[in-house]
């Protein structure tokens, strides 16, 4: 180690001693001492073939690989892109990984343009294939909805083809049609306006002591239901207080009714229960005058068991009579309030009118919404406090706030459709075609079956309602569960097991829906179509089961 200093500091002083030389001025080489010159000469090379010497026994390949490796390296540096090379399989990564996603992208493009293809081509036959028959066969609201549905789809197009692109949340130099901009946005099954302050009414001013008692008999609850109400509209005109009908004679009403409801919304005492008349009468009433709105097939349609019946309860009556000889229930004739007044007007205290369920009077007034009488509530016949709770929380529960409510009878009703012109059965797949057109209108995810069908119609019409390769689920009220604790109001009460209350629950949750789908012909449905218009829920997409088409299959008759 001393060693080599001790050369290095000889060789600095020797080279030192050398350059100071070399710098002389010229005229110092014609001195006296230029003849030393020639021996300076060789001292020189000697010094010079020293250093070199000396140079390859202590230059290591530490040195060597100090003052190469700049050498190499600087003109790499100034003719290559370093940054491209460090980053160029970086940048080969993210090329495929932008390629694969322009792929998927292309084709996810091409899918939505067929489909936008399809639709419009099914818009453009339905429109101009019926023009020649009814230039109105395709209403103004499907024409824009579907329109609409494609100014969506497009724009679905062009975020997919720009996805790529699309840096954060945001999308390079592109602009995308939003459809709720500039009203392109619309709700297609919107509430109708249904207008209850130009309500046309009657003001119910019953005199005292003068009751109207009901006699309802046609069909089941629903028919009651309808004919309960235009003896509603009777006793108003004619200044009396209705006497519901007593559950043996009639259904029991204060299960899946509240009279009490009525008289807070009319504001008097309109409504009496059976029970409560008959402690009025002390358990015996007479009823002076029975008059008969129809007098065919038989008078009041009313046999003699359910006279019986009413004697049974201490009630006692007249002969029968007829406002109209030749009044038949298959062909009723259209009646004013005048023809009322004139033909049901007594100054009797206890008169009775038989059934009215096909009475055909001022149907303007009497089906508008909210019905004809005055009152302060949205309508006087609605579901009693617990059905309406219980109907709700299944809501709730099960349904969520958007949802179409489907009434499919099937029981019975294939001879009963058969009998008209045109048939109202309709096979399950056309019916399934049917549903799935009206999901896809109202852009729902649910539906609420209320049917007495059987399983095997109800399980193969779930299976074929599918819309954009989806199953759209058919909810049904299930069994009692006790892990459930949407219906147990009714338990509590113990109307759990009542059919008409089960009944009277499934025309609310209907009633509620933001779509109704009815069955033809059935008052059931037009019971629940009636709730709907009094409660405002009614939708401008409510409508029967394939309304406007007939079944393409119809049996033969008998």
């Amino acid at each position: 180690m001393d060693r080599h200093s001790s050369d290095e500091d000889d060789d600095r002083q020797t080279l030192i001693h050398q350059n100071d030389t070399k710098h002389l001025p010229r005229q110092i080489s014609t001195s006296p001492r230029a003849s030393t010159a020639s021996r300076s000469g060789f001292h020189i090379e000697e010094l010079e073939s020293q250093i070199r010497r000396r140079f390859k026994l202590t230059f290591n390949k530490r040195y060597l690989f100090a003052i190469f490796l700049p050498l190499v390296l600087i003109p790499i540096f100034l003719s290559t892109d370093i940054r491209s090379l460090f980053s160029s399989n970086i940048s080969s990564l993210k090329f495929n990984k932008v390629s694969d996603q322009l792929k998927e992208s292309q084709l996810q493009a091409l899918y939505l343009l067929n489909q936008q293809l399809t639709s419009l081509l099914s818009l453009w036959n339905h429109t101009f294939v019926n023009s020649n028959d009814n230039v109105s066969a395709v209403q103004f609201d499907d024409i824009k909805a579907s329109l609409l549905k494609q100014i969506t789809l497009n724009k679905h197009i062009q975020q997919t083809l720009l996805s790529p692109h699309k840096t954060g949340n945001t999308l390079q130099n592109a602009t995308v049609l939003d459809p709720a901009y500039a009203g392109y946005s619309f709700d297609r099954c919107r509430k109708g306006d249904l207008k209850f302050s130009e309500r046309r009414t009657i003001e119910w001013k019953p005199k005292p002591n003068k009751f109207l008692f009901a006699i309802c008999l046609s069909g089941q609850m629903s028919n009651h239901l309808i004919c309960l109400e235009k003896h509603m509209f009777f006793a108003a005109v004619l200044n009396r207080a209705l006497v519901i009908p007593s559950s043996k004679f009639d259904y029991q009403y204060n299960r899946v009714l509240d009279t009490e409801h009525i008289n807070d919304c009319v504001g008097k005492k309109a409504v009496i229960p059976f029970e409560d008349f008959m402690e009025m009468k002390k358990n015996h009433a007479h009823i002076d005058r029975f008059i008969c709105y129809f007098s065919s097939p038989q008078p009041c349609y009313v046999d003699e068991e359910h006279l019986k019946k009413l004697r049974s309860l201490g009630i006692s009556m007249g002969k029968l009579e007829s406002a109209w000889k030749n009044e038949d229930i298959k062909k009723p004739s259209q009646k004013t309030i005048k023809d009322l007044e004139e033909k049901f007007a007594s100054d009797d205290d206890v008169i009775a009118i038989g059934d009215v369920f096909f009475a055909e009077m001022e149907r303007d007034w009497v089906t508008q919404p909210g019905g004809p009488i005055a009152h302060k509530c949205k309508t006087l016949i609605e579901p009693s406090k617990l059905i309406l709770l219980t109907a709700q929380r299944f809501i709730q529960t099960f349904l969520g706030s958007n949802f179409i409510a489907l009434h499919f009878r099937r029981h019975g009703f294939l001879k009963f459709c058969n009998a008209k012109k045109p048939s109202c059965f309709y096979p399950i797949p056309q019916a399934a075609d049917c549903i799935t057109r009206m999901v896809e209108r109202a852009n729902t995810p649910i539906i609420y079956l209320s049917t007495d069908a059987a399983e095997s119609e109800t399980g193969l019409l779930q299976s074929m309602v599918v819309l954009n390769g989806k199953t759209i689920p058919l909810v049904k009220r299930p069994p009692r569960n006790s892990a459930e604790k949407w219906d147990a109001l009714l338990y509590r009460h113990g109307i759990e097991d009542d059919p008409q209350v089960e009944a009277m629950l499934d025309k609310t949750i209907c009633a509620m829906a933001s779509v109704f789908i009815g069955a033809p012909g059935s008052t059931f449905t037009e019971d629940i179509l009636r709730l709907r218009k009094d409660w405002g829920t009614a939708s401008l997409c409510d409508e029967y089961l394939c309304q406007g088409e007939g079944p393409n299959f119809i049996a033969s008759e008998e």
